[in-house]
């Protein structure tokens, strides 16, 4: 980008910008926060939840010391739990190793677990001032277009070239105004789905994309494998007023969460009635969830050792339970 294009791009978003509540403060915290949040997550899904999270855990030695259940819970229907989990052993060596103060430089901040190069350089950026690109999937496609760029924007070498590229052009006085400005232009104008709003683009007039009718066929990216598909037969199993629930394995898919319990053999002298519960599909990154739900009521609870039996109001405080699920939430109680 040159600097005709910087000051286009920079009025454009003065005038344009959503008003997002992590913008409108300077804290470093509240910064990182948002960019983990915003990772893979619709922006106004997220809002709800940056509000809460940091009214439970308003600063860095809070998120240090939580409890991992109250955290889950607190990251409930968000996804990418490991988002979570990372944010917390980063806050541990906030604590430890800064002096709970959140480092200021890229370099420091990549040292911290769940903060790449895009992450590091958003909150060095934005937070600290310093001038440091912050290339997301969003500029990314913005400079494929913007510069008729035919690379694989998928691989690491290409987001390097880029972000290289991009370095020199980067306003000292405002670093974290214009990445901020190049990644919401890529989410309002440029758009990734569907045709963008060129008519809309500050810099519609030096895009070599528009010029030679190449939108459609930037920025290219590799076809992703196709997904794993796995079937899963559950039990919404009843009590009472109680919900069984099983904690998921400490490593892997949804590490550590609840779960609805898959089919196992019930007594039949235990089983009071039984009623299909219906379908439900689910689509993670790389596995597709196909399941089938049976709801059983008991005469009795089965004492299991990896079940535990939780009222409503346990599920909604204190049990996170993966959207995966939500499905299924009305035949639960």
């Amino acid at each position: 980008m040159n600097a005709h294009q910087t000051h286009l791009l920079l009025h454009w978003y003065e005038a344009n910008q959503r008003s997002l509540p992590w913008r409108h403060t300077s804290d470093p915290y509240h910064i990182w926060i948002s960019e983990i949040m915003c990772q893979q997550t619709r922006v106004e899904a997220v809002k709800g939840y940056y509000a809460r999270f940091l009214a439970a855990l308003p600063t860095v030695e809070a998120l240090a010391q939580v409890e991992d259940n109250k955290l889950l819970k607190l990251w409930e229907g968000l996804g990418y739990y490991s988002r979570a989990r990372n944010l917390k052993k980063a806050a541990q060596m906030v604590m430890q190793e800064y002096d709970g103060q959140l480092p200021k430089t890229p370099e420091e901040l990549r040292k911290l677990p769940g903060i790449g190069c895009y992450t590091a350089g958003a909150i060095a950026s934005i937070a600290f001032g310093v001038a440091v690109p912050a290339v997301d999937g969003n500029v990314l496609r913005v400079l494929a277009r913007l510069q008729a760029d035919y690379a694989d924007i998928t691989l690491e070498k290409t987001k390097q070239n880029f972000a290289a590229r991009l370095q020199p052009t980067i306003p000292s006085s405002k670093p974290g105004v214009f990445n901020q400005a190049l990644m919401e232009l890529g989410a309002l104008v440029c758009l990734p789905n569907g045709a963008p709003l060129c008519p809309k683009c500050p810099l519609q007039e030096s895009c070599l994309a528009r010029q030679h009718a190449l939108i459609a066929e930037l920025p290219v990216k590799t076809a992703k494998k196709p997904r794993r598909l796995e079937r899963k037969q559950l039990l919404i199993l009843r009590h009472e007023d109680k919900l069984a629930l099983r904690k998921r394995p400490d490593t892997g898919l949804l590490a550590g969460l609840w779960e609805l319990p898959e089919v196992f053999e019930l007594p039949v002298d235990y089983v009071h009635s039984s009623e299909d519960a219906g379908a439900a599909v689910h689509i993670f990154t790389h596995i597709e969830w196909h399941m089938t739900a049976r709801k059983v009521v008991l005469k009795k609870t089965i004492a299991l050792d990896n079940l535990v039996w939780v009222t409503q109001q346990q599920l909604a405080q204190d049990y996170a339970l993966p959207s995966a699920f939500a499905g299924f939430r009305e035949m639960m109680f």
